[in-house]
């Protein structure tokens, strides 16, 4: 949000768990290198833009595992 506030229209990150029409059930979330890119942030973000996917995808692995 240092770079640009605009972002906090994105924040807190969330998740959606939603069921489709067959009966799969999925986990959807935007990417935090796209809200960086929607939002004009630029390199000096990169370590906390990759810290941000990295957690967001180990809670997902986690919470999808059978």
């Amino acid at each position: 949000m240092q770079q640009a506030q605009t972002v906090g229209i994105d924040l807190p990150l969330k998740a959606l768990v939603w069921q489709d029409v067959q009966g799969a059930t999925w986990l959807s979330y935007n990417d935090p290198a796209y809200l960086a890119g929607r939002h004009g942030i630029g390199e000096p973000a990169n370590a906390a833009v990759a810290a941000m996917t990295g957690a967001l995808h180990a809670i997902a692995t986690k919470a999808t595992a059978p």
